[in-house]
């Protein structure tokens, strides 16, 4: 089974799983349980009614009391994980096949026509192809409400690349159906996201108020993923490895961005100070597996971040450093620095 990031999974109890990444184990998917069956779900289908969990902590909570046989300690990453077996799933959802199905459906209302609509003016502004975008979050589930917003996707580099410059042209355009967030919306984004990302409100707008992959599309909010193409991404699983070596809070000067805008994301970093945490070198990089954590910085920015040191070994060139993710604890951010 071939899966990415933007895709979801559903096993036989039909928890709906959304994958992380692009890199998993033989015969399993890296992904974590986000709709749940249960008698009083706010959101159904044509056979049960759902209940969403985002924040990570509710997510294992949910496995442990549920599916603790699908937590497993990876000696590749170095960390407990959500391992769904390949013969577990059920179902395989794809961006790429719900936007297919949408645009050969006769009628479309609501959140769906919008969703359809926002993907067509995108395509002519960034002059990419339908079959290089997708469709995913709670549309392809079939579980959206009238608050849910629309999750694009985005396939390949150079398509990603020329999206996100339509995307900044469109929120500049006065008379666009892209907006950009206003100051209360942003608050309420913030407000949001705090419940899993602990910053404070004038950090969190210094970092969000210029990030063009999110807004409000004729009143509705949007995000959109971008993710390599497979042939882009030639690491497999074991091909590098990584180790836990503790938790640390750094400042450090962001020297290239260029990966920044991609789900996994990365920065690299110089200048680096641990002000709390093991001192180990070289800390190069950032890394985060959150859409969230995408376009947080920029080239000669000074930021700091609070993460996990992860100890990186490549066994195809056997090169080794250090490196801080973010986004698996609420306590994880990363923040443009005033210093």
């Amino acid at each position: 089974m071939q899966v990415r990031e933007g895709d979801f999974i559903q096993t036989g109890d039909n928890v709906i799983f959304d994958v992380k990444g692009l890199v998993h184990p033989p015969n399993k998917v890296i992904a974590f349980p986000r709709y749940i069956p249960i008698a009083k779900g706010t959101r159904s289908n044509d056979r049960n009614l759902y209940s969403k969990i985002y924040n990570l902590e509710e997510r294992f909570k949910y496995l442990k009391q549920n599916a603790p046989q699908l937590i497993l300690f990876d000696p590749v990453f170095g960390e407990n994980l959500c391992e769904v077996p390949v013969k577990a799933v059920t179902k395989h959802y794809k961006p790429t096949e719900k936007l297919a199905s949408l645009r050969e459906a006769k009628k479309l209302e609501g959140l769906e026509r919008r969703a359809v609509m926002l993907i067509e003016s995108l395509k002519e502004n960034a002059e990419i192809l339908f079959s290089s975008m997708g469709i995913s979050g709670s549309i392809m589930a079939g579980l959206s409400t009238v608050q849910s917003d629309i999750d694009v996707v985005v396939y390949g580099e150079k398509n990603c690349r020329k999206a996100y410059a339509a995307l900044q042209e469109l929120l500049k355009d006065g008379n666009s159906r892209f907006k950009p967030y206003s100051a209360e919306e942003l608050r309420e984004l913030f407000e949001f996201r705090s419940k899993d990302t602990k910053m404070t409100f004038e950090d969190f707008v210094l970092v969000e108020r210029g990030k063009a992959f999110q807004g409000k599309f004729d009143g509705v909010d949007y995000f959109v993923r971008f993710v390599k193409a497979w042939k882009e991404t030639d690491e497999k699983y074991g091909d590098i490895c990584y180790r836990n070596c503790g938790f640390a809070n750094i400042t450090a000067t962001v020297v290239d961005d260029s990966e920044a805008l991609f789900t996994p994301c990365a920065y690299k970093i110089e200048n680096v100070r641990v002000a709390h945490g093991p001192k180990l070198a070289p800390i190069d990089e950032i890394a985060s597996f959150r859409g969230r954590f995408c376009q947080q910085a920029r080239t000669r920015e000074t930021i700091v971040a609070q993460g996990k040191v992860e100890h990186v070994k490549d066994t195809r060139s056997y090169y080794e450093h250090y490196r801080l993710i973010i986004g698996n604890r609420p306590s994880d951010f990363m923040a443009l620095s005033s210093t």
